[in-house]
């Protein structure tokens, strides 16, 4: 099985070269772990210094109460006036996490997210926990594991799938997990965790923390299975569970590239690609006991315009070779938000909605600017000024308003008189002579237009 799907005799010599030193580097990093771990852990955790650094976190992250009701600034004189209690019970092994609370969240293929809301106090000793654990794990993780690690993003993720199809690595096994944070299997983790971690004490309470229960409708629900997600050590817990994965198949010369639960397989051949999404279905449901979603698993080509998404992203290629596109189904998500925010029904001044808009285009491009899409952000700031002008010109409401303001703007009298009294539609009207020469670019910009393709221009010059 090992070599069944590599292309030659050298990927099956440098797969075995890469197996003795990837295990000798984890024996090594484990006998440094264990010389660094032994009993002291916990006391690193509960560090004042490290205890405050959480909190800190915690607070910055601005989480919704878990069932106790408790806020965040709630959080800190209770915390203040327990510490030494809360300390000792940990110490002692009593201390018992409260259940989190259930909370849904919608997905875009019509599904829901189960959340976890974790208590304050419980997030601010998770936080703990997982600010001494990273150190721990860190370099144990693939490089090519990129989901909620230091120095690591989406984007460098895309970027890396992009670096091997320049590769000839062109047939991508997409592999969707069904419900992976819910599912992953308490004893197996436990045992991943003892391997680096040999202070029982802080093992034994992360063991609390997975089997302390959600609350569902007032009713206390068992969990025996899964990290929920929304507690700040489960993405960490996450990567750790993962983390066998990526070095058995990526162990062997096949490029895995991983956020989170979101898996990329990549193989030079259809065929290839094919035996890896059935020894990628092997290992995981049969060594991880998870559960492989079959429907939306597949192997595809990078270049697979509807198909190959991985984190929102696609790729293209042009004449420069490969290069990262916004998946269509992301750019439509973008556009409909963009067309709901300028809704001209909603009553508010333009201004405010430029704001909200401004604010939504810096966070969308914050996450896709790197993407190659200049002449679309040029169309669609084109189009976003056309909302802009039909939604001023519905607030106007009244033909007189329309005729005094198409007035101020410098239109002549009889010109503004016959505008102002036009039977054409609002998006007509937006994208005619009336408002473009009237409410031109520079006067939206005053108003507090934001462009798109400005902000995009800038993140690449700055690049």
């Amino acid at each position: 099985m090992k070599a069944e799907y590599l292309e030659n005799e050298s990927y099956l010599q440098r797969d075995n070269a890469e197996r003795e030193e990837n295990a000798e580097a984890h024996s090594k990093d484990h006998r440094e772990v264990e010389e660094a771990d032994g009993a002291e852990l916990l006391e690193r955790i509960l560090d004042r210094e490290n205890l405050n650094k959480a909190y800190k976190r915690v607070k910055a992250n601005k989480g919704a109460p878990g069932i106790d009701g408790m806020t965040v600034e709630d959080a800190l004189s209770w915390l203040r006036e327990h510490r030494e209690e809360l300390l000792g019970s940990i110490r002692s092994g009593k201390y018992k996490p409260q259940p989190v609370r259930r909370k849904e969240i919608p997905k875009a293929d019509g599904g829901v997210r189960q959340l976890g809301i974790p208590t304050v106090v419980d997030r601010v000793i998770q936080q703990a926990i997982a600010q001494q654990l990273t150190p721990i794990y860190e370099p144990l993780f693939s490089e090519n594991s990129f989901g909620y690690r230091p120095g690591k993003s989406a984007q460098m993720a895309i970027q890396k799938v992009k670096e091997y199809a320049e590769q000839g690595y062109k047939h991508a096994v997409q592999i969707d997990l069904s419900k992976y944070f819910d599912t992953l299997n308490h004893e197996l983790l436990m045992n991943m965790l003892r391997e680096q971690v040999s202070d029982k004490r802080v093992t034994e309470l992360i063991k609390r923390y997975l089997k302390s229960g959600v609350m569902e409708d007032g009713l206390l629900v068992k969990t025996e299975e899964g990290s929920p997600q929304g507690g700040p050590l489960s993405p960490l817990l996450a990567n750790i569970y993962l983390n066998k994965f990526d070095w058995e198949i990526g162990g062997r010369g096949v490029p895995v590239i991983r956020y989170a639960d979101d898996i990329v397989v990549l193989a030079k051949s259809k065929r290839a690609a094919e035996r890896l999404l059935e020894s990628c279905r092997k290992y995981l449901e049969g060594k991880l006991k998870l559960k492989v979603n079959a429907e939306k698993s597949s192997v595809v080509s990078v270049l697979a315009i509807r198909n190959f998404k991985f984190l929102g992203f696609a790729l293209g290629r042009g004449k420069k070779g490969y290069y990262i596109r916004a998946h269509a189904k992301s750019l439509k998500k973008a556009k409909q938000k963009l067309r709901e925010l300028t809704s001209r029904s909603q009553g508010r001044n333009v201004r405010v909605v430029m704001e909200s808009v401004k604010v939504y285009i810096r966070g969308w491009l914050g996450y896709f600017g790197i993407a190659s899409m200049k002449s679309l952000m040029e169309d669609w700031d084109g189009w976003l000024r056309r909302r802009f002008r039909m939604y001023i010109w519905k607030q106007w409401k009244k033909a007189k308003t329309r005729v005094e303001n198409l007035m101020k703007l410098g239109m002549p009298d009889w010109q503004a008189y016959r505008n102002g009294n036009t039977r054409k539609g609002y998006w007509a009207v937006a994208g005619s002579g009336i408002l473009t020469h009237t409410i031109t670019n520079k006067r939206l910009a005053q108003a507090g237009y934001f462009s798109i393709l400005d902000r995009y221009e800038s993140l690449h010059s700055n690049a």
